[in-house]
C-alpha cells in the first residue's frame, strides 16, 4: 500500500504543498486550542508565550520572507495620493490619541504609586520601576498589533486573499528555483492567516501584561 500510495512523509508534503493555507490554519487552531489549554490549567506564563510564538511562526516566517523579497518601491505605483494623505492623517490621528492616553495614564499611575507607597522615596522609586516593567510588554502588543495589521495590509495588496493567487506581485525572483516551497510560503503568508495568528498573539500578550500590571499595584 506505501508503495502505491508513497510515503507518509511525501503525502504529506504533497498536501502542504497543495492546501498551505488550510495546514496554517490547522496549525493554527491546534496551538490555539493547546493555548486555552495551558491557560485553563494555569501553565507558567513562560510556557504558553512559547506556545504563543510558535503559534504565529509559519504566517510570520512566511510573510517576512515575502516582505523581505518585495522591493519597498514595488508597491508605490499603486498608492493614490488619496491614499497616500489619508494614511498619514490617520497615523497623526492615533500619534495624537496615543500621546492623550499617555499623559493620562501617567497621571494616574503617578497618584497610585503615591497612594500605594505613602509618601515613601524609596517605595515609590521601586514600584515605579516594577510599574514600567510591566507597562513594557503592554506597549510592545499593542506596536506589534498595529505591525500585524500594517503588513496584512501589504499582503493583501501584494497577493490578494486567495490561496494561491493566480496573479500576484509577488517578485519572481523570490525562490524561483524551489517553485513547490515559493507556492506553500505564499499560502502560508496570507494576510487572513496573518492578522489571526498575529491579533491573537498581541491580544494574549495584552492580556498578560495586564495581569502583571494588576499584580505590580
Amino acid at each position: 500500500m506505501r508503495a502505491l500510495g508513497g510515503s507518509p512523509g511525501s503525502t504529506i508534503a504533497t498536501s502542504l504543498t497543495a492546501h498551505p493555507l488550510a495546514w496554517g490554519a490547522g496549525w493554527a487552531a491546534a496551538f490555539g486550542a493547546l493555548i486555552v489549554v495551558g491557560e485553563i490549567l494555569d501553565w507558567p506564563t513562560a510556557a504558553w508565550l512559547l506556545v504563543l510564538a510558535v503559534l504565529v511562526a509559519p504566517s510570520l516566517g512566511a510573510t517576512v520572507v515575502v516582505l523581505r523579497a518585495t522591493p519597498r518601491d514595488h508597491l508605490s505605483a499603486r498608492t493614490s495620493v488619496f491614499a497616500h494623505f489619508f494614511v498619514r492623517y490617520l497615523t497623526l490621528v492615533l500619534a495624537f490619541a496615543a500621546w492623550s492616553a499617555s499623559v493620562v495614564l501617567g497621571a494616574a499611575i503617578s497618584t497610585s504609586i503615591q497612594l500605594v507607597a505613602e509618601g515613601k522615596e524609596d517605595e515609590i522609586t521601586g514600584i515605579g520601576f516594577q510599574v514600567l516593567a510591566a507597562l513594557t510588554p503592554l506597549a510592545a502588543g499593542v506596536l506589534w498589533a498595529a505591525l500585524i495589521v500594517r503588513c496584512s495590509w501589504f499582503l493583501a495588496r501584494l497577493r490578494g486573499w486567495r490561496e494561491m493567487p493566480t496573479v500576484s506581485e509577488v517578485p519572481q525572483a523570490m525562490l524561483a528555483s524551489r517553485p513547490r516551497l515559493r507556492r506553500i510560503v505564499i499560502g502560508l503568508a496570507h494576510p487572513g492567516l496573518l492578522l489571526a495568528t498575529g491579533l491573537a498573539s498581541a491580544l494574549l500578550a495584552v492580556l498578560s501584561a495586564e495581569l502583571e500590571l494588576t499584580i505590580s499595584l
